[in-house]
This record gives structure tokens, C-alpha cells and sequence, in this order.
């Protein structure tokens, strides 16, 4: 059997488009979320646990953890592509653009306020990156490598609740933030991808 090759138009450049421009809305999401100090996602929770439990730097951590979270969607047989790479060096570049501009607003209002304009934001980057179907970063590979059987909102809800609770145990601070994106992100990337029309599965839920 001669090997596959990828499908005609695969790397289109408006696919390439959907994916870089929703890795930066995903990072000006992520910069909005941290920017709020009222807890961040439980990805990032999970990696400064483990930072803090080791004292092994947070680069450290993340490259490790990302490493696990897509040797485990592998298992799954949900593979790494060019949107791996774009998600955590775009992702990783935005946030820190980011945070070089804005600062932590004083009041609690005014940091609720950010929390509030970062999940939409957070969502429709998600939706828009997935939706070029060219690969998954760690923790949403992570979370489609279960669907099926188990639905995306869901699954990237129990991804993101496990690390938050790890990272707790391991020592991090958790908040209203992180709560928020346990509960409520995954639904939201649910709504956003219905908004766009984009389907989000990486082709899983056809197979």
C-alpha cells in the first residue's frame, strides 16, 4: 500500500489564515485572562504546580507537560500537525505581547471586567484555530483525542478541571478564573464553532 498524502488543498492558504489568526485571538485571550490575576486556566495551573513541586522553571514544566498531553492524544491516535507547532509558538508570542501592554487594573470591577471580555475571546480563538483542522495544541489534543465517545465541550471541561485540581494539590493558586474555565470554555468553544461553522474535531467525529 503506497503512503498517504495529504488531501488536496490541505494546507490552503486560508486554512493556514483561520489557524494563525485564531492562535493570536487565542493569545490575546489567554494575555486578557492573566492580566485579570483572578486565576488562570488549568493547563497553565497544572504546569506552574508542577514548577513549584520540582523547582524546575515554568519552560521546563510546559515543554514537559505538553509533551505528555500530546504522547497521550497520540495513544489516541490524534497526531501532531503544523497547527501543534503555530498553536504554542503563536499562542506563546501573542500572550507575552500581551502582557507587555496591559497592565493589572487595581480594582476588582475593572479585573472582573477582563475576565469577562477574555472568554469570548478565548473561545472564538479556539474555535477558529481547531476549525482549520491542521492539528490540536497539547491540552485540546488532549481533549479531542476523546471524541468520540465523549463530546469536546465536555472532555476539554475534565482536561482542564483535572490539571486545575493537580496544580492545586501540587501548590498553585487557583480562582474564579480558573473555575470559569473549567465550567464554562468548553461550551463556549462549542457555541463559538457553531457561530463560525467550523467543525472542530480534527475530522475525528466522521471517522
Amino acid at each position: 500500500m503506497s503512503p498517504s498524502r495529504p488531501a488536496p488543498g490541505r494546507y490552503a492558504p486560508r486554512r493556514l489564515l483561520l489557524l494563525v489568526s485564531g492562535c493570536v485571538v487565542l493569545g490575546v485571550g489567554v494575555g486578557l485572562l492573566l492580566t485579570a490575576k483572578l486565576g488562570s486556566d488549568g493547563y497553565s495551573t497544572l504546569v506552574n504546580g508542577i514548577s513549584i513541586a520540582t523547582g524546575l522553571s515554568f519552560l521546563v514544566c510546559n515543554l514537559a507537560v505538553s509533551a505528555v498531553f500530546l504522547l497521550l492524544a497520540a495513544l489516541r491516535r490524534l497526531l501532531p500537525d503544523v497547527g501543534t507547532v503555530v498553536q504554542i509558538v503563536v499562542v506563546g508570542y501573542t500572550v507575552s505581547l500581551v502582557l507587555g501592554v496591559l497592565e493589572t487594573p487595581g480594582g476588582l470591577a475593572a479585573r472582573s471586567a477582563y475576565l469577562v471580555v477574555a472568554f469570548p475571546v478565548l473561545a472564538v480563538g479556539i474555535a477558529a484555530y481547531l476549525g482549520s483542522n491542521l492539528g490540536a495544541g497539547p491540552a485540546e489534543g488532549a481533549a479531542l483525542a476523546w471524541d468520540p465517545p465523549v463530546p469536546f465541550k465536555w472532555s476539554y471541561s475534565a482536561v482542564q478541571g483535572g490539571g486545575a485540581l493537580v496544580g492545586w494539590l501540587l501548590g498553585a493558586a487557583i480562582g474564579p478564573g480558573t473555575v470559569a474555565v473549567v465550567l464554562l470554555l468548553g461550551p463556549a468553544v462549542d457555541l463559538a464553532a457553531r457561530a463560525l461553522r467550523v467543525n472542530v474535531t480534527q475530522g475525528r467525529a466522521e471517522a
